[in-house]
């Protein structure tokens, strides 16, 4: 059987592609993004008491990888990209169904012309991203202390030292500048590459943030203006 849904709401993120979004939801809590609803579910009503939680499940949608088909055994970045794990002890985008689930933190509600706007933090979704639904986090029955990480189990690696250059930092508005060192200090390079001279590329809050990671140290070699406005 097939079960139509429906996008209830958009996210407007810093990211405008893929590379550079944190890995998983939550690590990088200065990261601030909105939610904005689509016409048919902008009722007010639809959040009463949602002011009382102080973190949100977001159901979204991995649109950039929906119609690619899905394999059993995928290669989790988190092992390098060496080893082969079933789909389902992954959280890869190529799935049967390609649905996400994220952990946010939810820093306030806001209401403008586009509706109700959810003001959140720590996500790791791309600007534009579709999102199927919101639900509240409990505490007592969603957190487990006690839970068994699989090979996921460690938190990720030490976090880099981010040096950015006064010129450069000068590009980015004061408000975005502790998410930025935390998406850097991250490495949002791919597990297996480690070319020191290599500068990567990302697109982050309308500016294009040029990198390369060399002992330990994330250096931003320029910060340029972007193509989203």
């Amino acid at each position: 059987m097939e079960y139509p849904m429906q996008v209830i709401a958009r996210i407007h993120s810093e990211f405008s592609t893929k590379f550079g979004v944190p890995r998983q939801s939550g690590l990088v809590d200065a990261l601030e993004a909105e939610i904005v609803f689509e016409p048919p579910f902008r009722n007010p009503d639809a959040l009463r008491g949602l002011e009382g939680f102080s973190h949100l499940w977001l159901l979204w949608v991995f649109d950039q990888a929906a119609g690619k088909g899905w394999s059993p055994t995928v290669r989790p970045p988190r092992l390098g990209g060496n080893a082969r794990m079933g789909v389902f002890a992954t959280r890869s985008p190529f799935r049967p169904n390609p649905i996400a689930l994220s952990a946010v933190r939810l820093a306030g509600i806001e209401h403008d012309a586009r509706g109700p706007i959810l003001r959140i933090r720590g996500a790791d979704l791309m600007d534009g991203t579709p999102i199927l639904d919101i639900k509240p986090y409990i505490p007592y029955a969603d957190a487990h202390p006690d839970a068994r990480g699989g090979f996921a189990s460690a938190p990720p690696e030490e976090l880099l030292e981010v040096e950015i250059p006064p010129q450069w930092l000068e590009n980015v508005p004061p408000h975005r500048r502790e998410a930025l060192r935390g998406v850097l200090a991250q490495d949002p390079r791919p597990r297996y590459q480690e070319d020191p001279q290599r500068v990567y590329g990302f697109g982050f809050a309308g500016l294009e943030v040029r990198f390369r990671v060399e002992d330990g140290r994330a250096i931003v070699e320029e910060i340029l203006p972007g193509t989203r406005e």
